[in-house]
Formats: structure tokens, sequence, C-alpha cells
């Protein structure tokens, strides 16, 4: 469904599923403006040559997703040397992935393991779409560690108020899937890959379950009506809601 993979995907040498959100449209005929939104997973691996390359993106604001402790332990990476306004808005706070196992069980990655993000509650996608809506802000990057679990959820939600089909934002998800060999050669040839794990658990580990964001909308629809009905019932307003589809999207 999505056929321009080479033009909004940034292959950066040490920093994976860095890709722009751009262009997508929306059911009101317009569509999302490219350069303004950035997901990706850690940057603290970058070469020299991508340190180049992201310096002339001229990013502005850093949203990491991260736990305060993955923060700590890999570093933020470039942006903020850069001029980056950094912002560590943690989906999962430290010590709650215990806390988020307990709650939907031990499972892998999964729709049911995303619902249970809000099981922490509104902070998060709050401080997110206040951000989302200052111009002033943008372009933005927005990561998680790999870019693809805490990233996707808090990606959908920006699609879905921005009006984007929901086949193109399960699509867009999917994405994350054509870049897991890149990823996997460079941790095998410049870390390691870690004790006891072969290539294919690897890949596993770095890709996504082709499902899980549609079964997170799908707990979205049951229980709020949606994801902008979820938003709203966490005090996002239809005002905040429409800036940044302001700032997001083309005339």
């Amino acid at each position: 469904m999505i056929n321009d993979y080479a033009d909004r995907h940034h292959p950066f040498e040490g920093c994976f599923n860095f890709r722009d959100i751009g262009g997508y449209p929306t059911a009101d005929g317009r569509s999302v403006r490219w350069g303004r939104y950035y997901r990706a997973g850690r940057q603290d691996r970058m070469t020299e040559q991508d340190l180049e390359t992201i310096r002339a993106m001229g990013i502005r604001t850093q949203i990491d997703l991260r736990r305060p402790d993955e923060a700590a332990e890999q570093g933020p990476g470039p942006l903020p040397e850069m001029g980056a306004e950094y912002h560590n808005i943690a989906v999962i706070p430290e010590g709650g992935s215990n806390e988020l196992s307990r709650l939907v069980g031990d499972t892998a990655i999964s729709g049911r393991r995303y619902l249970g993000y809000l099981e922490f509650g509104p902070d998060s996608w709050l401080r997110m779409f206040e951000l989302f809506a200052q111009a002033s802000n943008h372009p933005i990057v927005i990561h998680c560690t790999a870019g693809k679990d805490r990233t996707g959820v808090s990606t959908a939600f920006l699609l879905s108020v921005l009006g984007v089909d929901r086949a193109l934002i399960e699509a867009d998800y999917i994405l994350t899937n054509r870049d897991v060999n890149r990823q996997v050669d460079f941790v095998e040839s410049n870390i390691g890959l870690p004790e006891g794990v072969d290539r294919a658990t690897m890949a596993h580990h770095a890709g996504v379950p082709e499902d899980a964001i549609g079964e997170f909308l799908d707990g979205l629809d049951t229980r709020w009506g949606g994801p902008l009905g979820y938003l709203r019932s966490i005090g996002i307003s239809d005002a905040t809601m429409d800036a940044v589809r302001q700032e997001f999207l083309d005339d």
C-alpha cells in the first residue's frame, strides 16, 4: 500500500527505522507535510556521515519516549548539541516494564501490550500534543529505543488526529520491518549479537507483528470510540487537535 518507502526512509548508517510521515492523504483531501515529523530509533550510534546529514535537517525538537533509565544508559544522541530542545516523555515510567507485564501478562509485543501503555496515565500524550501543536517546535524527531512500539503508538495517535485512513496507519507501522536486516547487520558487525541470540531471533525482536497496531486501534474503538475519543477523554481539546492539523497538514 505504501510505495514510496525510499522517499520517506532515511537510511542512516548507525540509526535505524528513521522515516518521515509526510505525504499521507487525509479524509478532508489534504496531505501530511513532509519534513515536519520523523519517527526513529535511538540516535546515539550515528556515524560522522550521519551527523552531517541530520544536522542539515534542522531538527528543533527531540521527543524521547524511553524510560529515564534507558535514556541515561544510551544517552540522548547528538540532537541536543545541535540545538534541538530535548524532552524525555516516558511512555513507560522507570520500573514500569514489570508493571506492564503484571497488567497485561508476560506477552510479546501486541496490541494488548500497547493498550497497557495507557494505564500509566495521560501525561505523556498530553505533553506530546502540546508540543505537536506549536509551530516553533517543528521539525520534530520522536523516538524510543527501536522506534517501533512506543513510537508506533504515538504516531498512530497523531495520524488519527490528522485524519489519515486507518489502513495507512497500519501500513506505516509495518514499514518498521523493512529496516530490520540492516539493523541486525549493524549490530552483528559493530557490537556483536547478545549472547545466546542468533540473527533470526534478533530480527524477530527488531520487527513488529503485523496485527499489533490494528489490535491496539480495535481496543480504542471498543472502549473510547476510537483514538480521538481516547484523546478527548484525557483532556486534549478539539482546539489543540485543530492546531495540530494546522501545523502538520498542507492547505
